[in-house]
C-alpha cells in the first residue's frame, strides 16, 4: 500500500450522505480503502480487523452514538484519529466529542474540499475545525475557568485564552501592552507544553483540560 494513503472508517445512519461520501473519498489519490457503517456498535464491532487510519464518525446516530463510540474506540486504540461529523454547529456536541478524544470536526454541508483537508490535517497530527464551527467556539469560550493546579502560569493562560478567542499575536501584544515577540514566544512555549501543533489543538487542549468552558 502506499505510504501516502490512509484507510478511512466512515460511520453514519443516513445511507445516501454516507454512501455518497465514501465514493467521493474512494476517488482521492490518498484513500487507500473506505469502510462503512450505519452506527457506532457496528464500527465497534469490526474497526479493530479494519484497522483504520482515520474514523470519520457522526454525532447522532441510533444504537450507540458518535460521542459513545468515540471514547469505546479509543479505549482500545488511543492513536486512533477521529473527525466528528454533524449537520448542527451546536457547541455542546463539540465540546463533549473533544472530551471523547476526537482530533477533527466537521458540518455535514462542509465543502468536499473542507473534509480533504480535515482528513490530512489529522493524518498529520494536527487537529482540524470547520471555520463555522471554529467560530461558534471562539464565540461562546468566554469563560475563564480556575485551575489550582496546572502546568501553565498565568501569563501562558492568559496568552492562551486570547489565542482560543482568534486573536493575532500582534493583537495580544497589544492588549497585554506586551511586544508581539514576546507572544510569539509565548505561543511557542504554549505549543511546546500542550502537544499541540496548530491553534485547532490549543483550543482541544484548553476546552479538554478544563481552562475555559464553552
Amino acid at each position: 500500500m502506499n505510504q501516502l494513503q490512509s484507510t478511512l472508517y466512515l460511520v453514519d445512519d443516513h445511507t445516501l450522505f454516507r454512501e455518497g461520501l465514501a465514493f467521493l473519498l474512494s476517488n482521492c489519490d490518498f484513500v487507500s480503502e473506505v469502510y462503512e457503517a450505519d452506527n457506532g456498535r457496528v464500527f465497534l464491532d469490526s474497526f479493530e480487523q479494519v484497522n483504520p487510519d482515520i474514523v470519520i464518525i457522526d454525532i447522532e446516530m441510533p444504537v450507540m452514538d458518535g460521542i459513545a463510540a468515540t471514547k469505546k474506540a479509543l479505549e482500545i486504540n488511543p492513536n486512533l484519529n477521529i473527525i466528528a461529523l454533524s449537520m448542527y454547529a451546536h457547541e455542546t456536541y463539540y465540546s463533549e466529542m473533544i472530551d471523547a478524544g476526537a482530533k477533527g470536526f466537521l458540518l455535514k454541508n462542509s465543502a468536499f474540499d473542507d473534509v480533504q483537508r480535515a482528513i490530512l490535517e489529522v493524518r498529520e497530527g494536527n487537529s482540524y475545525f470547520s471555520p463555522e464551527i471554529l467560530e461558534g467556539i471562539v464565540k461562546k469560550l468566554n469563560k475563564k475557568v480556575q485551575k489550582k493546579e496546572s502546568d501553565l502560569t498565568e501569563r501562558e493562560i492568559e496568552i492562551l485564552y486570547n489565542i482560543c478567542k482568534g486573536f493575532s499575536n500582534s493583537e495580544i501584544g497589544d492588549m497585554l501592552s506586551i511586544s508581539k515577540r514576546t507572544v510569539d514566544k509565548h505561543r511557542e512555549n504554549l505549543l511546546l507544553k500542550t502537544e499541540s501543533k496548530n491553534t485547532a489543538g490549543l483550543v482541544i487542549f484548553a476546552i479538554k483540560n478544563g481552562y475555559f468552558e464553552v
